[in-house]
């Protein structure tokens, strides 16, 4: 019962910090990207929208992945501060299961769990529609949702058809946030 008061507190507690997406019950298991192909999935990547998320708080948010020798995914991940400073974060991920190529692991702290990137949707040149989902002590879930594109701009039909896709998994697609892609052309980015 201690355990479930703790568990309580720090959820209602969490809930209150920075918009995160927290919610009673397990992690929805999404259907995924088809033969999912990592190395066509390579290249840069632009925030279009996404649920809130405390560890991004800047515009111009981009992610560049790229394919090492060993298999692995690097990633860096880059924004632009109020300040006018980049902010950016190297990781990697790799694909554990290769009956699931699109789900990979991610980590950028060592000494840390390894979160989960699942491509729902992508057709690789536009699109990409991210999701990724932590349980906790199987009382509660934290989730992250994300629409990129390789351009900083994506057509409203798209945006739409990949909220749906969102809401059809049970989403709550009205927590998501547009994330600023304007005046990021003149930033020189890393």
């Amino acid at each position: 019962m201690a355990l479930l008061k703790v568990a309580f507190v720090l959820f209602v507690a969490a809930e209150c910090v920075h918009g995160q997406s927290f919610h009673l019950g397990k992690c929805p298991t999404p259907s995924l990207q088809e033969n999912f192909n990592v190395t066509k999935y390579m290249g840069t990547w632009y925030e279009i929208e996404k649920l809130p998320a405390m560890f991004e708080r800047g515009k111009c948010i981009q992610a560049k992945y790229s394919l090492l020798s060993d298999g692995t995914v690097r990633i860096h991940n880059s924004e632009l501060l109020p300040n006018g400073k980049i902010n950016s974060i190297e990781g990697t991920a790799k694909v554990e299961d290769p009956a699931k190529p699109a789900v990979l692991s991610v980590s950028f702290f060592k000494g840390f769990p390894d979160a989960s990137y699942m491509v729902l949707s992508t057709d690789y040149s536009s699109y990409s529609l991210v999701y990724s989902c932590s349980d906790y002590f199987d009382l509660f879930h934290v989730d992250f949702a994300w629409i990129l594109s390789r351009t900083r701009e994506l057509d409203g039909a798209t945006v739409g058809q990949l909220r749906e896709g969102l809401t059809a998994m049970g989403v709550d697609v009205g927590r998501l946030s547009v994330t600023n892609q304007t005046g990021c052309g003149e930033v020189a980015w890393a």
